[in-house]
């Protein structure tokens, strides 16, 4: 099976299964399904017409001036899709507070990351209208050139973190011909525009302290919005892996959308089924299935040099599950109280242990 998928000019019902009802390509890549409770007038026939398009504009003229100066990020940055179904979301007391929070952070002087202006930048990349898949992550990266608002992915000239290498490694299984990122790089931004959903728990995080920024409002926020895809998309597959991410999923409709569960990338958990996992081909066999033939994902990152592949290829056919260590964890029996799937990469391990270190 290619890892690019193209379409054929020959029907559909000829060179695929026969899609779902309601589960036409071109439904699946128009706006949102309409569900009760939407705003939709209908024509002289009957026939739902579009709903109402949102009027930015005009709900902003509703807001107080502290409202208005606190959401000035969601304003200028949130991709209007998303802002038209969660500003009710950010008007509730939980999250203004989030953003008194976040302010105070900011004038006191402490380094937040991502850059503000990337925190929204899943939104932009993915507006609601073209998810077809979402992989959940858990806490942005926390070091500089790391995080910029898209799970798992780090900018350039970063290196791809040791979660995102067995990622590599589990697409190289799944398709021989995927090609990571040049220069061993980490910036899955092609995959966001092309409708994979890359969303953190929390959204941002203080510069070298994991999970800083934890119960203080993302967590519910986040949940909103896998709720909006669940609630206003039709058949997307959600890439749930390690165990908070499977809690996140555990309401997601299984008749109406795909739930794929696995163990964490990270090498403290990967050795458990990552890479057998299968997960990158079975999202687009279960797209392809329901939608036809270029449904699916280009999981390729394009661009590799020839020995950097067979770098990657070779790290496939070598390790059989064997995960590679960056950091040690043998810290004065530390390891065994810590829940390894709660960690995105190993800078947020490492970072947790100093601190546990300090108190034993």
């Amino acid at each position: 099976m290619s890892l690019k998928r193209k379409a054929s000019n020959v029907p559909l019902s000829d060179t695929a299964k026969k899609p779902k009802a309601n589960g036409s390509i071109t439904s699946f890549f128009g706006g949102p399904k309409t569900v009760p409770g939407d705003a939709a007038a209908k024509n002289s026939t009957g026939a739902c017409l579009p709903a109402m398009k949102f009027n930015k504009d005009a709900w902003v003229k509703t807001l107080t001036p502290e409202q208005k100066e606190l959401l000035q990020l969601e304003i200028d940055t949130l991709h209007e899709s998303w802002l038209k179904e969660l500003r009710d979301d950010i008007m509730s007391r939980e999250f203004l507070e989030l953003k008194r929070f976040l302010k105070s952070q900011i004038q006191g002087g402490r380094k937040v990351y991502p850059p503000m202006e990337d925190v929204y930048s899943w939104s932009r990349h993915t507006p609601l209208n073209t998810v077809k898949a979402v992989i959940l992550g858990q806490d942005p990266y926390h070091n500089t050139h790391q995080a910029h608002g898209l799970a798992f992915s780090v900018r350039a000239p970063t290196p791809a973190p040791p979660s995102l290498k067995n990622i590599y490694i589990a697409l190289a299984r799944d398709y021989p011909t995927f090609t990571p990122p040049p220069n061993k790089l980490g910036d899955l931004t092609p995959w966001a525009d092309r409708g994979v959903l890359l969303l953190n728990t929390c959204l941002t995080v203080r510069a070298h302290e994991a999970n800083s920024h934890a119960n203080r409002g993302w967590e519910k926020f986040t949940q909103r919005i896998i709720e909006v895809v669940a609630a206003k998309r039709m058949g997307v597959v959600f890439l749930a892996w390690g165990t908070p991410a499977g809690k996140r999923v555990v309401k997601v409709d299984r008749k109406r959308h795909e739930v794929l569960q696995a163990v964490h990338p990270s090498p403290l958990s990967a050795s458990r089924g990552w890479f057998d996992c299968g997960h990158f081909k079975k999202c687009n066999e279960w797209l392809e299935g329901r939608y036809g033939v270029g449904a699916g994902v280009d999981w390729d990152l394009g661009g590799k040099k020839k020995e950097e592949k067979e770098e990657v290829v070779g790290v496939v056919a070598e390790k059989e599950g064997v995960v590679e260590k960056d950091v040690e964890v043998q810290k004065k029996g530390l390891e065994a109280a810590i829940e390894d799937d709660e960690f995105e990469d190993e800078d947020a391990l490492a970072a947790m242990l100093e601190e546990a270190e300090k108190g034993v």
